[in-house]
């Protein structure tokens, strides 16, 4: 069995799957924060873990805490010039963050055919453009909805934290908590339709724990499609074409 690794800038996603698993079809998953990190070997010790693919943005402290635990030496998942059908655009295609890179073939494998924009909604939010060929063009970075909104808080005297369950505002806010998400979910929207239509995209897909909350938000002209999880569909995708068999520890 295949353990994907997703190492992400707060959390960290995991998922077991066979070599026949559907796309998304995991075995077992789970995701814990980084201060949770010690929690993995005991929710990977029953699993009969074969290989695992690791994604990780999360630095190197984090990934050699998560090397430690596994029962298995992980092969690395790295930005490539080509891998799984998707060719990578970026100038220099290993500066490419794999994450960005994972959730680019995600995308281009559950929208074959179609000019589609990834917007992964997470700590921070990253916004992609795939030609319908399968090229990554590249794409935008901006703070995610929350950390916009704590940013406020904390540069700003009198702007209050806004909690992370508020109720989305309707129309033009009328008190400051309400102006401050209603501020944060227009700039994350505003962005993601600006570059559907930059692409002239056919779908739009999004992912990521902010995604619930700005896909209200979107104003799109084209089939906007929630996806759980778009990196690891991409790590899962990767390893079934045959990008497991690895070179110096690097998916290749």
């Amino acid at each position: 069995m295949l353990l994907l690794i997703d190492a992400g800038n707060t959390r960290i996603k995991w998922a077991l799957v066979a070599a026949d698993s559907a796309a998304g079809g995991w075995l077992a998953s789970g995701a814990v924060a980084h201060a949770q990190i010690d929690t993995l070997a005991a929710q990977w010790a029953p699993l009969a873990i074969s290989e695992a693919l690791l994604s990780n943005v999360a630095g190197a402290v984090i990934g050699a805490r998560l090397r430690a635990m596994l029962p298995v030496a992980p092969s690395d998942f790295a930005s490539l010039p080509q891998l799984a059908g998707l060719t990578n655009g970026y100038r220099a295609p290993s500066q490419l963050g794999c994450d960005r890179f994972a959730a680019a073939i995600g995308a281009h494998a559950l929208a074959p055919g179609q000019a589609v924009i990834v917007a992964n909604c997470g700590t921070a939010t990253t916004i992609d453009a795939i030609t319908a060929d399968g090229v990554f063009l590249g794409g935008m970075i901006l703070p995610g909805l929350g950390l916009m909104a704590s940013s406020l808080a904390r540069n700003t005297a009198q702007l209050p934290q806004i909690a992370s369950d508020a109720m989305l505002p309707a129309g033009f806010a009328d008190n400051t908590d309400d102006a401050i998400l209603s501020g944060c979910l227009a700039a994350q929207a505003g962005a993601i339709e600006r570059a559907v239509r930059m692409h002239g995209a056919s779908a739009c897909l999004l992912s990521g724990g902010a995604a619930p909350r700005i896909a209200p938000a979107l104003a799109l002209a084209v089939p906007l499609h929630l996806v759980d999880s778009i990196v690891m569909i991409g790590l899962q995708t990767a390893a079934r074409a045959g990008a497991a068999g690895t070179q110096g520890n690097h998916v290749c």
